[in-house]
């Protein structure tokens, strides 16, 4: 099972980190087949770049590659296949440098992160190939999800499945993989070999996970989450019955453990894989922040990851402290560049254009803008990204400041509740295979959040207590509950509404807003397009 990262559009790359698994396989595993992940040759997900019209070409020309090189080992590939004039999903299984045989998904997934028929033409064959005297049967990712290709296989007399995969992650994903594929091997009465991608490409992050079942149900071999493996499995065949033999089982992080690894891996991924050389972020003396500088430097390395403290005449000296001191325990740049000088320029420029107004929020807001700026021209400066720190809590109800703290290029908290910061943020302090704990002082967890934008501001002036906040927005977005069956759940309807109200009328910052780790079943990215202008009331 070659468990790889490839990246998305790279047909020549990812070519040739076929051939390097493959050959690793053989060298050191004496494999007699190594499967790869759907897609592999692009990567998933592609997108619009299966529209190019020189995709034909560059996929024929990676085939040919692969054909040329003449491994006496079976590869299962995945890549996007034309014929007839349509484009499908598709595998090939190659040995000796001939192509033995091609499947076409049948299932084309068309919810969610996923838009495969805007692309894609279905299937409907099965692939059988007798490979060492057993008919084995090819499918891929979603066609599992369903019963029918794999009732199909059994027809067809297939003794073993092999399931190439491009599956996301969202929290529990992989064990509720394990039970989608229980139902299915229950289906076929066969053994069944599942491989999935790894790496984060956007705002998804695909764990990995891969596994192998026997037809009884029981997990044989299971790879990490998060990381590349190349993991043998091994297939004992007597008398024409298949079985697999116990193999290398790595456990899977629970809880916090596996949301926190998803969020490293989709950060160091869209950080490395666009080339940047490193990071900067706005340390406010806040939980956000130093959750978000934790992430930064557990996912890229110290050396990599830069803090700066901006602090205004609102911003309590804790907080200062608490940066100061989050920044020095996890050893990061730090600089410390007060934004007072910079705001009374602003303000005396617009003196003009204000008189006769009383501060309010826009006095706020120039504040949050001024430290943007501060972060952005340190990134043009330097070669860094700029991570803003806002949680899904905040981008939900608009809670944050465009061209302001939502000036950025990259939110890894972007779908993590409030609740979950605090969670996460209490798991990394106890968290001894990340190194240092704890990184996060005890007072940060404690204090009331604020955004310091005003005298003795807490968020709670503005918004509903967050553990209420978050399980209205978790039953509205991630549930498509409606106003009213939120209420029947016994939350009060003044503060429904309201949070309905504040979640829709911001969708047009949330537009504007950077991308971030989706880890929920239902972020703000690929899988929720509400439109900015609409007339849809709350209600039922």
């Amino acid at each position: 099972m070659a468990q790889i990262n490839p990246l998305v559009g790279d047909i020549p790359g990812n070519t040739e980190l076929v051939l390097r698994h493959a050959e690793a396989a053989r060298v050191q595993h004496h494999a007699d087949m190594v499967v790869f992940p759907e897609l592999v040759l692009t990567a998933y997900p592609p997108e619009d770049l299966l529209l190019r019209p020189s995709l034909d070409l560059r996929i024929g020309q990676a085939l040919d590659a692969l054909c040329a090189e003449r491994l006496p080992l079976y590869l299962v590939v995945g890549y996007p296949g034309r014929c007839d004039g349509k484009l499908y999903n598709m595998l090939a299984v190659i040995k000796d440098g001939v192509i033995l045989g091609t499947y076409r998904k049948q299932h084309l997934p068309n919810y969610l992160v996923f838009d495969e028929k805007r692309y894609f033409s279905e299937g409907s064959e099965a692939l059988v190939l007798d490979i060492a005297g057993v008919p084995m049967a090819f499918t891929i990712c979603e066609d599992l999800w369903e019963s029918r290709p794999m009732q199909q296989a059994a027809a067809a007399g297939a003794r073993l499945m092999i399931n190439i995969n491009g599956s996301p992650y969202h929290a529990n994903k992989p064990r509720e993989r394990i039970g989608i594929l229980q139902q299915r091997i229950a289906d076929g009465r066969m053994p069944l070999i599942y491989v999935n991608q790894v790496g984060g490409q956007d705002e998804l992050v695909f764990d990995g996970a891969s596994v192998a079942i026997d037809q009884h149900g029981k997990v044989q071999a299971q790879a990490c989450q998060y990381a590349e493996q190349l993991l043998p499995v091994s297939v004992q065949i007597e008398s024409g019955q298949v079985n697999l033999r116990p193999g290398s089982v790595s456990p899977w992080p629970e809880g916090e453990a596996e949301l926190y690894g998803a969020l490293v891996l989709g950060l160091r991924d869209y950080v490395n894989k666009n080339g940047f050389r490193g990071v900067v972020l706005g340390l406010s003396g806040g939980i956000d922040s130093a959750l978000t500088l934790a992430l930064a430097c557990d996912a890229l390395g110290r050396e990599r990851v830069h803090a700066i403290m901006m602090p205004f005449e609102y911003t309590a000296k804790m907080s200062i402290e608490d940066a100061e001191e989050e920044a020095q325990t996890l050893g990061v740049d730090f600089r410390i560049i007060p934004i007072g000088d910079m705001y009374a320029s602003f303000m005396l420029g617009l003196q003009d254009e204000f008189a006769g107004t009383s501060p309010g929020i826009t006095e706020q807001n120039l504040q949050a803008r001024c430290r943007g700026v501060v972060l952005m021209a340190i990134s043009n400066k330097k070669g860094l990204l700029v991570l803003t720190t806002g949680n899904k809590s905040e981008m939900a109800v608009g809670y944050s400041t465009l061209y302001g703290d939502m000036a950025g290029g990259f939110d890894a908290l972007k779908d993590v509740a409030k609740m979950q910061v605090y969670a996460l943020s209490r798991y990394r302090n106890q968290a001894r295979e990340w190194g240092l704990a704890p990184v996060i002082p005890q007072r940060v967890l404690e204090r009331a959040p604020s955004a310091e934008l005003a005298p003795g501001q807490v968020d709670e002036d503005n918004l509903p207590p967050y553990p209420v906040l978050d399980r209205i927005l978790e039953l509205y977005i991630e549930q498509d509950q409606s106003a009213d069956a939120i209420v029947a759940q016994g939350f009060e309807r003044s503060v429904v509404e309201k949070v309905v109200l504040m979640v829709d009328r911001n969708e047009y910052k949330r537009r504007q807003s950077p991308l971030g780790v989706r880890i929920t079943r239902r972020g703000f990215g690929r899988d929720r397009r509400y439109p900015i202008t609409a007339g849809w009331k709350p209600g039922e």
